[in-house]
């Protein structure tokens, strides 16, 4: 996911976190402030206050990466502060600028404002998201809707609206370079969205949406974060624990000392609905006790004072009657606007042909996993906290694929250095070295200066990969600084994930889901390191939300590939790498269980839109947890999916892709099925020009992962594979339906 960074400036909010969220595009997800200098001829009124602090000016380290050793945390609110008003007087200048509205007077000198706005949100929701103390989040909650405030007092000016319209009236005239048009064209549409062209009063009843908003979803992020963090499973007995191993026993037992139960043992939560030691727990009733546990961690069920359901029934109601603002049904309606897929019956009509092939699939390997559940001698029903348990030992049996076995293959370190890199050297010839000059936030993290295959320095990435209480669960990419040949800044990126850290002392391994995840994230960090573009508001991955998890997705093929396996998978005892036909079964045992690893991200995503799809009178109906649980159950049941048997990889009440910002991936979490087409056809084109090959990636990166926003995202993929994209390939990854032969002997290859 890539986070987004949760200002707009200098207007542009542009998809990718958190997601981030992101949280956005994060939080792939967002792109929303620029590196840029200020025109030397733009200078802050006089009312403006000097720019003081750690962030009055662009840090003096390399590639003007932060320098964490010198700033504190009462910083922040002082430079938000400063930063927003050195902001209004720029964008004041533009306004009185008495000459004719021009590109450069109007959108060149819009894109380079803003800019210590943006050095302070950068590292600040770098920090809420992996690092946050209670003092940060005090921040955020008092920042946050001042900067919505903020935002609104320039989106919704009518003479800077008059300006850039007037820009962009006069362009077919005006003698612009392709990447000028798309950044006029983005700036008119993102204001237009903003509520340009909505009466005084609609733009004040949008004001105040967007300020409730912002304290909202912030708030429902903490409370998530909150309820996850402080509901650990704790049991009485190590007999309960049976099946985990002595280094998880270990871990559990000194989560409980922590959290004031010595003698007795925790098990803390992560972000998704299912939980990754479920497998292994030998005892059924720890195991529904730990689902339930993560199931019901927000809805007041296992605490009264963790309950986000009325916060996200309101984010849903603002948003109902925000679209209706502007003309549209719906939120979905509204919100996707700039997307590929472009509105809602097109991403739902995508979804919908996969149902009845999944549903079968779920009903079928349902029945397999109770016949398991008899042989082995239980008396019941798969139900959900079982679904991974019984689903990994008929994998087992299936394919002879002990998932503990393959994880000795997989030390972190070199998992990324002779694996992620290993396939971004061979792909793109760039090269890495640590560097420990840097500054960082946390001890856990490291840092990269990265190389072009000419040798020259084109960027820095941070990496921070494990799994701590101050860190928002799931995985992101973001930026530090953004690309721009217009202020002369290379990349500074970041990954983001939540591995679970082994014990001092032991050998710091990885499951493979772990692996994918790491590669996954790096797609999004290429994106931002290949970046090439002027202007920064539409560099690297500042993508629409359903073409941004695109780039990720594809280098996550790149984890299985033999070559770089070979490479990377060695035995961290013998040193021996990884045999092939273990790789064999990892692949073959790809296909199985995707009932329920399909099955649940396709709920999800049909469950946001679902919420997306409320008028404001019906969501204002929703008015009350019990109404929102009504609403969830109704709608999940209508989907057409075995929901009680395999939840949606997020409930409502802690899907912090929706409801952790202001727009995020609200109407957008289908993006990663979109993507995921987009994803296994560009697979099929690697496959069908000879895989991992330097004429593949230069290829690659020249037609994708170079171009940022500049373009029709169709047209992008058109470049790169000469051709449409196509479901089918999704469709029989999945093993939802057979491979046609000509794929089969390909696949082969």
């Amino acid at each position: 996911m890539l986070m987004k960074v949760r200002i707009l400036v200098p207007i542009l909010s542009s998809a990718c976190a958190a997601a981030l969220l992101v949280p956005t595009a994060a939080q792939a997800e967002g792109k929303a402030m620029t590196a840029a200098a200020p025109a030397k001829s733009k200078k802050p009124a006089p009312s403006a206050p000097a720019a003081t602090g750690p962030f009055a000016a662009a840090s003096t380290l390399p590639f003007q990466a932060p320098d964490f050793t010198k700033i504190k945390e009462t910083d922040y609110l002082p430079a938000f502060e400063q930063g927003m008003a050195i902001h209004r007087a720029e964008v004041d200048a533009i306004i009185a600028n008495k000459a004719a509205p021009t590109f450069e007077n109007t959108i060149a000198a819009l894109e380079t404002s803003g800019q210590m706005l943006g050095r302070v949100a950068r590292v600040f929701y770098a920090l809420t998201g992996a690092n946050t103390t209670d003092a940060l989040d005090a921040i955020d909650t008092e920042v946050s809707p001042k900067l919505s405030a903020h935002n609104d007092a320039i989106n919704l000016d009518p003479r800077l609206f008059a300006r850039v319209k007037a820009v962009y009236e006069n362009r077919a005239a005006a003698s612009l370079t392709p990447e000028d048009a798309r950044l006029l064209e983005r700036t008119y549409e993102q204001m237009v969205h903003a509520g340009a062209l909505l009466t005084d009063a609609q733009r004040a009843e949008v004001k105040a949406i967007n300020t409730q908003l912002s304290t909202l979803t912030t708030q429902f992020a903490q409370a998530v974060r909150t309820a996850s963090n402080s509901q650990p499973l704790i049991v009485d007995t190590r007999e309960e624990l049976a099946g985990l191993s002595e280094a998880d026993i270990k871990a559990a037992a000194d989560l409980a000392a922590e959290r004031g139960a010595p003698g007795k043992y925790a098990i803390a939560l992560q972000n998704t609905t299912q939980q990754p030691l479920l497998p292994a727990l030998e005892n059924r009733a720890t195991r529904e006790a730990l689902f339930k546990r993560s199931y019901h961690r927000a809805d007041g069920q296992a605490s009264a004072g963790n309950d986000t359901r009325l916060l996200l029934a309101r984010i849903a109601e603002l948003r109902a009657r925000k679209a209706a603002l502007f003309g549209e049904p719906d939120w979905a309606s509204y919100a996707m606007y700039d997307r590929m897929a472009k509105e809602p019956k097109t991403a739902l009509g995508f979804m919908e042909q996969m149902v009845p092939a999944l549903a079968a699939t779920q009903r079928r390997e349902a029945a397999e996993l109770t016949a398991a559940i008899a042989r082995d001698g239980g008396n019941f029903e798969v139900r959900p906290w079982d679904w991974y348990r019984y689903a990994n030992r008929i994998k087992a049996e299936r394919y002879q694929l002990d998932e503990e076995a393959v994880a000795q293959y997989f030390q972190i370190d070199k998992v990324l250095e002779d694996g992620v890199f290993f396939a971004a050297n061979k792909l793109y010839g760039i090269s890495f070295k640590k560097r420990t000059d840097l500054p960082v936030y946390h001890p856990d993290v490291s840092v990269y200066s990265v190389f072009d295959a000419d040798g020259s320095e084109m960027g820095v990435f941070y990496f921070d990969p494990y799994q701590r209480p101050s860190k928002r669960g799931g995985a992101w990419m973001s930026n530090f600084v953004d690309q721009s040949h217009l202020a002369g800044t290379k990349p500074v990126v970041y990954n983001v994930l939540n591995i679970s850290k082994a014990a001092p002392g032991e050998v710091q391994l990885v499951t493979w889901d772990d692996v994918t995840t790491m590669f996954h994230e790096f797609g999004h960090a290429l994106h931002g390191l290949f970046a090439d573009q002027r202007y920064a508001s539409i560099s690297g991955a500042a993508t629409a939300r359903d073409f941004v998890e695109y780039p990720s997705q594809v280098n996550e093929m790149w984890a299985s590939d033999p070559a770089v396996l070979q490479n990377y998978a060695k035995h961290h005892k013998t040193g021996e790498t990884i045999p092939a036909a273990m790789i064999e079964k990892m692949e073959a045992a790809s296909k199985f269980n995707q009932g329920y690893d399909f099955g649940e991200t396709v709920e999800a995503a049909l469950l946001d839109m679902k919420w997306a799809a409320l008028t404001p009178a019906q969501a204002a109906a929703i008015d009350t947890p019990e109404k929102v649980d009504a609403f969830e159950e109704k709608a999940l049941k209508e989907l057409g999916l075995e929901v009680g048997l395999v939840p949606p990889r997020y409930r409502s009440t802690y899907f912090n892709h929706v409801f952790s910002d202001p727009e995020g991936y609200s109407a957008g979490y289908y993006s990663y099925l979109w993507t995921q087409m987009l994803d296994q056809d560009s697979r099929r084109w690697f496959r069908e020009n000879g895989g991992l090959t330097r004429a593949n990636g230069d290829h690659y990166r020249k037609t994708v992962l170079s171009r940022g926003g500049t373009m029709d995202y169709f047209e992008m993929f058109r470049n790169f594979a000469g051709r449409e994209p196509d479901v089918t390939p999704m469709l029989e990854a999945r093993g939802l339906v057979a491979p046609k032969p000509a794929d089969r002997s390909a696949s082969a290859k």
